[in-house]
């Protein structure tokens, strides 16, 4: 029999939390008779977080660990946490205990109802304000690029149907754009709910400018990615055939001027010696290259089996 949900946790440096954190979700899967397991991925923590994660997977069979061999980042830890979720709803949190396990019933129901995705809104936070203006512009022009109407697509506490994390794959800072993954996978029913945003108990917080610099980046690669995945000859070949065409009107017209100026008996410059003639040369070249560049990424959009990008040192309480 299926589980009912999966809980995904990355972890890096929670060792304080860890234990509140994990007593909380058995509390509430116990009052709504959820059957569940909680999938606790260590980041490469340098403090004792994997010894706590030991110590409670131990004492709890539902709790199982994954422990990388180094930090990989937030996405990493999802997908490893993803391809081994056995729940029919999957359900992601942070382990700083600013997401509240109490939402879970309500994001079980909502994925239950129909919905593949529901990501939680944070419409009240506990954050900097040197936190919380940059990411409103974030998710301002994510919904802009993306057109998927969420006010916090970074929120960590969301909720997805199994069928819908077992087709995606996500690395660098994708774990920001699921919701937008999911949409291109054809799994188009995305929701919202206003969840609890709670001050952090313990540590600090991880968050810094490079981290969304870095989504940024990630979102205009996911966006190129997507339209040019399986035909990047549409890409390619198009900017080639534009700047071949250009260079070789270029020529033509300067030989055509040449030809032109002999036979009305007009004294012309060669060819070689006009510097547009080298514009029209580079080019060309430039064109040619890009054609190749297209047919190159064609044979390399093959389908093969892509390796994950992380480790795993070692599992607890996992079969596969």
């Amino acid at each position: 029999m299926a589980l009912s949900i999966s809980v995904v946790v990355p972890v890096f440096n929670e060792e304080e939390s860890l234990p509140e954190l994990t007593q909380w979700i058995h509390r509430v899967m116990q009052e709504h008779g959820f059957s569940y397991e909680v999938l606790l991925i260590n980041d490469g923590s340098t403090d004792r977080s994997w010894e706590v994660i030991q110590s409670l997977a131990s004492k709890n069979e539902a709790l199982k660990g994954i422990n990388f061999t180094r930090n990989y980042g937030k996405s990493a830890a999802l997908d490893a946490g993803f391809k081994r979720s056995s729940g029919e709803v999957v359900i992601t949190m942070d382990a700083d205990l600013q997401d509240s396990p109490d939402e879970i019933p309500g994001l079980y129901t909502m994925i239950k109802g129909g919905l593949d995705v529901v990501s939680g809104w944070k419409k009240e936070r506990h954050d900097p304000i040197s936190k919380t203006i940059p990411s409103k512009f974030f998710n301002g022009v994510t919904r802009w690029i993306s057109g998927i109407q969420l006010n916090d697509f970074n929120c960590g506490l969301k909720a997805y149907r199994n069928k819908v994390v077992k087709n995606i794959h996500i690395y660098g800072e994708m774990h920001r754009y699921i919701p937008l993954l999911a949409k291109w996978n054809g799994f188009p029913k995305i929701g919202e709910k206003v969840v609890e945003h709670r001050a952090r108990k313990y540590g600090y917080s991880k968050f810094g400018l490079e981290r969304f610099l870095n989504g940024f980046l990630d979102l205009i690669s996911v966006s190129f990615v997507h339209r040019y995945k399986k035909k990047p000859m549409h890409f390619f070949g198009l900017l080639g055939t534009l700047s071949f065409f250009t260079g070789f009107v270029i020529t033509a017209w300067l030989i055509a001027q040449k030809i032109y100026g002999l036979s009305q008996g007009v004294k012309v410059r060669e060819v070689v010696d006009q510097p547009i003639f080298f514009l029209a040369l580079v080019a060309l070249v430039i064109g040619a290259q890009l054609f190749l560049t297209g047919f190159i990424a064609e044979l390399m959009t093959s389908n093969q089996a892509k390796e994950p990008e992380y480790k795993i040192d070692e599992e607890i309480n996992l079969d596969f």
